[in-house]
């Protein structure tokens, strides 16, 4: 993939000003919360998994920028930007991640498992490719009901070794569905190169096998980004038709925080961070004099203490009590008692 630096110039007047800079804008906020989250996570007060999307951003902001409030989005762990684009705030996102009663999903969740579905954002899911056949049912669910919705669902390149994979787009294809998969291939599933796991590294070439359309796509560029899944949400919505999309994109940090990523060289990063998504997007929109670095820097500094108030309201917030601890998950949840035991608890 050739280092431009910048967004491709017919995707970026076709994306148009307002929507760059409110795309770059969305970068920044992304970029800020998972630094903060990195550290949040290094201090202690974050547990258990946590997958950063730093590099990454372009992908789910050009996406995102495609679809209407009514559709729908899924995806895997590493789902803070996600998140925060499609219906969480910075407080209840950082705050799932503290695992806080405050959080989206009141701390129940965590990092993998980020939900806003009152606004079409139905997970963060910890199973390798085990949402995509539940995007292919939020698909037929909009269909049946002839709703005009599209699903998009996201993914890492290391679910394409799932069965769920084939199967679940084998069944969008052969009933119609319109639902957009795409694959966010970073190049690295944990710390398996692509060329060490895949018989075929051009992923986006496995559409053929069920009769629908394929395209790879550079995903360090907003604006490519966006035109490109503007089209397959367009097929979708039109004429129910699934499409199968490669974003070609890079992460900065490990697999997951505690991976030192020592499967690849320094030289390598230091040569792929010269491609930041939101380096290109500034240069983009300084060069067509869409805005001026005072402006830019100022948007930074509002994601940066954005950052900055989510990380304090996570901090404040209570913890779940024990007594909680069967909520959402029996129909019938279980009460505790002081000498710990259980008894049903009906809620009528």
């Amino acid at each position: 993939m050739a280092i431009e630096h910048r967004c491709d110039p017919k995707a970026a007047e076709a994306f148009g000003k307002e929507r760059l800079r409110t795309a770059l804008q969305e970068m920044q906020l992304i970029r800020r919360f998972e630094e903060r989250a990195a550290r949040e996570y290094a201090s202690g007060r974050i547990s258990g998994f946590c997958h950063l999307y730093i590099g990454q951003e372009a992908v789910v902001t050009g996406a995102l920028s495609a679809l209407e409030d009514k559709d729908h989005v899924i995806t895997a762990y590493r789902d803070h930007g996600h998140a925060l684009l499609r219906g969480c705030t910075p407080r209840n996102t950082m705050a799932e991640l503290f695992g806080k009663v405050t959080g989206c999903v009141s701390g129940r969740g965590g990092s993998m498992h980020m939900f806003a579905a009152d606004k079409g954002f139905h997970g963060g899911h910890g199973i390798v490719g085990a949402h995509i056949p539940l995007a292919a049912g939020l698909a037929f669910a909009s269909k049946y009901e002839e709703r005009e919705e599209v699903t998009i669902c996201f993914f890492g390149e290391g679910a394409l070794n799932q069965g769920a994979f084939y199967e679940s787009l084998n069944l969008a294809s052969l009933w119609d569905l319109p639902v957009v998969f795409i694959v966010e291939n970073n190049r690295y599933a944990m710390g398996t190169a692509l060329e060490r796991a895949s018989a075929v590294v051009d992923l986006y070439k496995k559409a053929d096998g069920f009769n629908m359309p394929g395209e790879a796509f550079d995903g360090m560029d907003v604006a490519t980004t966006w035109q490109t899944v503007q089209r397959a949400v367009d097929r979708a919505r039109e004429t129910n038709r699934p499409t199968f999309l490669e974003a070609r994109c890079y992460r900065f940090r490990g697999h997951s925080m505690s991976d030192p990523a020592k499967y690849r060289t320094k030289d390598e990063l230091a040569e792929q961070k010269q491609d930041d998504p939101i380096l290109r997007a500034v240069t983009t929109l300084t060069e067509n004099k869409w805005a001026t670095a005072d402006e830019i820097k100022a948007w930074d500094k509002v994601a940066k203490d954005a950052a900055i108030d989510a990380a304090e309201f996570a901090l404040e917030s209570p913890q779940p009590r024990l007594e909680t601890v069967g909520d959402f998950v029996y129909a019938n949840p279980q009460q505790w008692t002081p000498d710990g035991a259980t008894t049903p608890h009906r809620r009528d």
